[in-house]
This record gives structure tokens, C-alpha cells and sequence, in this order.
């Protein structure tokens, strides 16, 4: 979780920096550096629970007897 957290905050920097200097607008970039880095983070830590997954069963599969 810890890992997510830290992902959130540089991607909550980037974003309100990206909106802020594209449209010269505060609230424009704090509202797009909420929303947007808050659905990612939350995809992202599915993301990395899929992936999780994915190598236990690949582990799996490789100590299975042939």
C-alpha cells in the first residue's frame, strides 16, 4: 500500500502542475489533480493485484510435474 500511496502523490503533483500550466486556472488544475490521479491510483492497485495474480499462477504452472 505503501508503494500506491507514494505513486498517488507524485501522480497528484504532475497532474495539477500539467492542468494548471495548460489552462492557467487553480481550480482547474485542483480539480483535475483529484479526480484524475484518484481513479488512476485506484486502477493502479487493481493493476497490481492482477499482475500479483499473474506471477503466483505463472510460479504455479512452472513446478507443476511434466
Amino acid at each position: 500500500m505503501s508503494k500506491t500511496m507514494s505513486f498517488a502523490a507524485v501522480h497528484f503533483s504532475v497532474a495539477f502542475t500539467v492542468a494548471w500550466l495548460m489552462t492557467g486556472s487553480w481550480v482547474v488544475g485542483g480539480v483535475l489533480a483529484l479526480v484524475e490521479p484518484a481513479i488512476n491510483t485506484v486502477a493502479f492497485f487493481f493493476h497490481e493485484k492482477a499482475w500479483e495474480r499473474r506471477e503466483r499462477r505463472k510460479m504455479r504452472l512452472a513446478t507443476l510435474p511434466i
